[in-house]
């Protein structure tokens, strides 16, 4: 899962950046208005994270870009005002949610996790798909019944194949959801990520290659090499 963080606070930003990396979820920041809707505007995001008061356009104006694309991207609002009122004009605008600052970086990955269920293309709360119990909010993986311990990495392009429930995914598009903005294009990043995520999850190889065109988790047979 990518999200894009808009926030003008370089400490909190990096805080919010890395809480979330740490729970698998490749995070984009954009200091200002005018930095996020480039951002939305190249990248596909599950979840859009607005501080309501930053420079350039504000959050609340990148809000309601979002809500005017069409996207259905869901918005999590972040501010210091805690008003009702407050909280009123922000779901009036087109956010989902809001949190006031300060917050518990665990709440924040709860709530975040919740709104890309909620997204046009809903995923269950828990994936399952040929022996694999892929949980998110636990950041747990079973297969048949048998714990596999994940790096965060291998987490993240795990929970995008089982998603995808048996259909390919290019490299492009780990790439794109997995990782963040700094990705190289060029980089072996994935198909090292692939084959040691292979090798965790153990024989029969679960994981496949489609040559030319990505990867699918195999749902009758073993994988590709």
């Amino acid at each position: 899962m990518r999200v894009l963080i808009v926030e003008d606070e370089p400490d909190l930003a990096a805080a919010v950046r890395d809480g979330l990396r740490l729970e698998a979820i490749a995070a984009d920041v954009a200091p200002d208005g005018h930095a996020a809707l480039e951002l939305l505007a190249v990248h596909d995001y599950a979840v859009a994270v607005l501080d309501r008061d930053v420079p350039g356009p504000s959050g609340d104006d990148v809000a309601r870009w979002i809500v005017d694309s069409g996207t259905g991207l869901p918005i999590l609002m972040l501010t210091a005002a805690d008003r009702l009122d407050d909280k009123a004009s922000g779901f009036e605008i087109g956010a989902d949610d809001y949190l006031t600052k300060p917050f518990a970086m665990r709440e924040l990955v709860l709530r975040v996790r919740a709104l890309a269920r909620r997204a046009p293309a809903p995923t269950p709360p828990v994936l399952e798909l040929a022996g694999l119990r892929v949980d998110p909010f636990r950041r747990e993986v079973f297969r048949d019944g048998r714990y596999v311990a994940l790096t965060r990495k291998q987490f993240a392009v795990l929970e995008v194949l089982v998603a995808a429930c048996g259909g390919v995914v290019s490299a492009e598009d780990l790439l794109a959801r997995a990782w963040d903005e700094n990705a190289d294009p060029f980089t072996n990043a994935v198909r090292i990520t692939i084959s040691s995520l292979r090798k965790r999850l153990g024989e029969p190889w679960l994981i496949g290659t489609v040559p030319g065109v990505g990867y699918r988790i195999e749902t009758a047979g073993p994988g590709g090499a």
